[in-house]
């Protein structure tokens, strides 16, 4: 049986509620169809499942300068999202799910940008080295997902100022060894913009999977059946209070290491 498609775009830049609507998209998955997801977050740390908040993000910088702080259903490390990140999320019943051709979709997507990518095993996709997107899967009883980011224009320097590292490593290390892990890929393609990229993703989806790829642009905030899990998104407990037990560990740099 064809499997059908549709695309889904969100309208907002929210977090809480672009995450409750992955959800969402999740619970009303049929076991005949594949979603692909395409949406931005502004100014955001999006933690893993099991982190520590307060490890893994510079909070009360990221308050100041407000943004948001968000923890997804995945597990994972934390991540930076702006306006120059594009996330995606495939969205299909478990049987439908199929790793290799989920990244295959990204892959053949930068390919038709003139980009080489491959993906490294580590739940990261590659050019020439440097990290371009990272990827985190959910899976639920009989439905899953697969997203990631896809960094085209990301701000380097603010994804430092707000992703926990102390300030002594900052000092020592610099934005030099964040960039010489990852890579915009708007570096390697000096035109490429955000509305080719949604394009290339959009024709690889439809060319791996088929179907008609209806696409349908959605404003969360207007859905009244994401308030519930808008709220738990939103939630302290769900941002701080899902963090495991730690204790406090106090660092000081010194010449010769930390």
């Amino acid at each position: 049986m064809p499997l059908k498609t549709k695309i889904i775009y969100s309208l907002s830049n929210n977090p809480w509620y672009n995450l409750a609507l992955e959800e969402f998209l999740l619970e009303s998955i049929s076991r005949d169809e594949v979603l692909l997801y395409l949406w931005q977050n502004q100014r955001t740390v999006v933690i893993g499942r099991n982190q520590n908040a307060w490890k893994e993000c510079n909070y009360k910088v990221l308050k100041r300068d407000e943004g948001k702080l968000a923890r997804r259903l995945s597990g994972g490390g934390a991540v930076f999202h702006d306006l120059g990140n594009l996330n995606f999320t495939f969205i299909m019943g478990r049987a439908n799910y199929y790793l290799n051709r989920q990244l295959r979709v990204i892959i053949e997507a930068v390919k038709q940008l003139g980009i080489g990518a491959e993906f490294s095993g580590r739940n990261d996709l590659l050019v020439e080295g440097k990290k371009f997107s990272g990827n985190a899967f959910y899976f639920a009883a009989d439905k899953a997902y697969h997203h990631g980011t896809l960094l085209l224009d990301t701000d380097f320097t603010q994804m430092l100022k707000y992703l926990q590292v102390s300030a002594e490593k900052i000092a020592s290390k610099g934005i030099d060894s964040v960039r010489s892990r990852v890579v915009n890929l708007k570096e390697l393609k000096a035109d490429l913009n955000l509305e080719r990229l949604k394009q290339a993703m959009e024709v690889s989806f439809l060319e791996e999977y088929g179907g008609k790829g209806q696409t349908e642009y959605l404003q969360p905030e207007d859905i009244s059946e994401l308030k519930g899990l808008y709220e738990k998104y939103s939630s302290w407990e769900w941002l701080f209070g899902s963090s495991p037990d730690f204790n406090v560990v106090f660092e000081k740099r010194f010449p010769w290491g930390g």
